[in-house]
């Protein structure tokens, strides 16, 4: 069997970061994902999934995300029931992360947001060193 989603959206609200009783870290945070398609003249509809992530992908979540940024979710679709105050039983489809993504850069976020900070990288590695000196080279 399988079971794995993948969705890419925008934050609709800045994640929250809760402890359950045994102290495991959890949020939950819903994406805003366009679909594909749209007939002629209607607007593009937008699907609101949600999703919760656990232990250290929720710490990462709601420590690096906020309302409005684009991210990518990779994980699973679980659903669950339960009861409601009234008594009433409910079911609940969520997506379960596995690994959550930046999935903007840096500064389409900040341009998005109207900031004029610029990104740059902390640490740039460029993954072959440059060198004057290319006699060495086998082309």
């Amino acid at each position: 069997m399988l079971n794995k989603a993948i969705l890419m959206g925008r934050l609709v609200a800045d994640p929250e970061l809760r402890n359950t009783q045994n102290g495991t870290s959890v949020t939950t945070f819903t994406l805003a994902v366009n679909r594909n398609f749209s007939r002629n003249g209607e607007q593009a509809q937008t699907d609101y999934i949600d999703i919760v992530a656990w232990r250290n992908t929720a710490e990462f979540v709601s420590k690096w995300f906020t309302k409005g940024m684009q991210v990518a979710v990779s994980g699973r679709i679980q659903t669950r029931t339960w009861e409601d105050k009234q008594g009433q039983k409910r079911k609940s489809v969520e997506v379960v992360a596995d690994e959550v993504f930046f999935a903007e850069s840096k500064r389409d976020g900040a341009q998005r947001q109207n900031s004029a900070e610029p990104f740059e990288l902390e640490n740039p590695a460029t993954p072959f060193p440059a060198s004057e000196d290319d006699s060495d080279l086998p082309f």
